[in-house]
C-alpha cells in the first residue's frame, strides 16, 4: 500500500556541514514529501495520515532535526519536559498513546515523563502538584478528577486531556457515541434482544460516557440495555462481573474494557459457558492480547497512537503564545469482529 498522494520517492540524503541547522526543508527532500506535510506532521499530525507520518518522524531522527522550540511562551517554565499521567500503567489500552506521546515529543525536543496514579484522583492531584515546577505541561489520560478541580487546576497550568471532555480544556477524545453505535448495531443484527453493560470505575468519565452511548443505542433499536457495575477494570474483575451477567440472564455482554471482558471469558469457560455459543462478549479498545483469547475478542479499536500525538500537539500549542484557544480532537473508532461474538442463542 503506498502513502496516498505523498508518498514519498526516497531521495538520497542530503549532505549537512557540521555548522548549518537541519531545515523544514532537508527532512521534506529525504522523506520525499512537501515542506508543508513536515510541518503538519509536528504540528498537526492529525492532518497526515500515520504510514506518511512515521516516515517523515524517521527521517527527521536520521538527520537529526528538531523543530525550533522558541516560540514557547514566555510564562512557561521552559523545562522542555512534558508529564503524561495513566491511571494504571499496567493496562495495554495505554501502551500505544504512551508511544505516540513519547515519538511526538522528542520530535519536538522534549523530554516525556510518565506517572501512574493508580486509578486514584487523590494521586492524581499529587502528582500534578508535586511535579508542577519541574514541566513544562501535562497529559492527563483518562483523568479521574472531578470537572471543577481539572478547571482549577488549569488555571495554574498548561495541560491536555485524553479520553476525557471538560468544556473549555483542550483534548482527545475518541467518538464513543459512533463507537458504541456500531457495537450495538452488531450485536442487533446477530438477533440479541438484550445487552449487559460491565460498568468500568465509578470515577471514569468514559465509562458514563460509553453506558450513556450504549442505552440510547440499544433502545433506539429496540434492545434492551441492562448497567452491571461498577467492576474493576482487570482481568482479576472479570470474574465477579461474568457472574452477575449469568444472573442477569445476558445474551450479549459488552464490558467496559478488554481487560474486564478477558476476565469475563475464562469465567464463562469455568462455569462451562460456550462463547459465543450462549453468551456473546464485546470488549473496548482492541488492546495487545484480544486477539489471542480463546475465542478471539470482538472489540472496538482505537487509534491510540494517533491520539498520543494529537494530545502532545495540543500541549505544544499552548506553550505557543501564537496558537489558538482551547479545542478537541475527536478521532474515529472501528469495530474489529472476531469469535467472541455470534447468534443469540435460540
Amino acid at each position: 500500500m503506498g502513502l496516498g498522494p505523498e508518498t514519498p520517492q526516497a531521495p538520497a540524503l542530503p549532505h549537512h556541514g557540521p555548522a548549518r541547522s537541519v531545515t523544514v526543508q532537508d527532512v521534506a527532500q529525504a522523506a520525499g514529501v512537501a515542506a508543508s506535510t513536515v510541518s503538519r506532521t509536528f504540528t498537526n499530525p492529525q492532518r497526515v495520515n500515520e504510514r506518511t507520518r512515521e516516515h517523515v518522524l524517521a527521517a527527521a531522527d536520521r538527520l537529526g532535526y528538531r523543530p525550533n522550540t522558541a516560540s514557547r511562551s514566555a510564562s512557561s517554565r521552559g523545562t522542555g519536559t512534558l508529564a503524561l499521567l495513566v491511571p494504571d500503567i499496567t493496562n495495554p489500552s495505554f501502551f500505544g498513546l504512551i508511544r505516540g506521546a513519547e515519538r511526538q515529543a522528542s520530535a519536538a525536543g522534549f523530554t516525556l515523563v510518565l506517572a501512574n496514579f493508580e486509578e486514584s484522583p487523590d494521586l492524581e492531584a499529587q502528582h500534578v502538584k508535586r511535579l508542577g515546577a519541574a514541566v513544562d505541561g501535562f497529559l492527563l489520560a483518562s483523568s479521574r478528577l472531578p470537572d471543577a478541580q481539572i478547571r482549577e487546576i488549569s488555571a495554574g497550568h498548561h495541560f491536555t486531556l485524553v479520553n476525557r471532555e471538560v468544556e473549555g480544556v483542550p483534548g482527545v477524545v475518541v467518538d464513543n457515541e459512533d463507537g458504541t453505535r456500531q457495537i450495538v448495531e452488531h450485536l442487533a443484527s446477530l438477533g440479541h434482544r438484550s445487552i449487559t453493560y460491565l460498568a468500568g470505575p465509578r470515577s471514569s468519565w468514559m465509562a458514563a460516557h460509553r453506558w450513556r452511548a450504549l442505552e440510547e443505542t440499544a433502545r433506539r433499536l429496540s434492545v434492551s440495555p441492562t448497567r452491571l457495575g461498577p467492576y474493576p477494570p482487570s482481568v482479576a474483575g472479570g470474574a465477579a462481573a461474568a457472574d452477575a451477567a449469568i444472573g442477569q440472564q445476558a445474551t450479549a455482554i459488552v464490558a467496559f474494557n478488554d481487560l474486564l471482558a478477558i476476565g469475563v471469558l475464562r469465567r464463562l469457560a469455568e462455569r462451562g459457558l460456550a462463547v459465543p455459543r450462549d453468551i456473546s462478549v464485546v470488549g473496548y479498545d482492541d488492546i495487545f492480547g484480544a486477539d489471542f483469547c480463546s475465542p478471539p475478542l470482538t472489540t472496538l479499536a482505537a487509534p491510540t497512537q494517533d491520539a498520543g500525538h494529537a494530545a502532545v500537539s495540543l500541549l505544544l500549542g499552548l506553550l505557543d503564545t501564537r496558537a489558538p484557544g482551547p479545542r478537541q480532537i475527536v478521532l474515529m473508532p472501528h469495530l474489529r469482529i472476531r469469535a467472541s461474538s455470534g447468534p443469540a442463542p435460540t
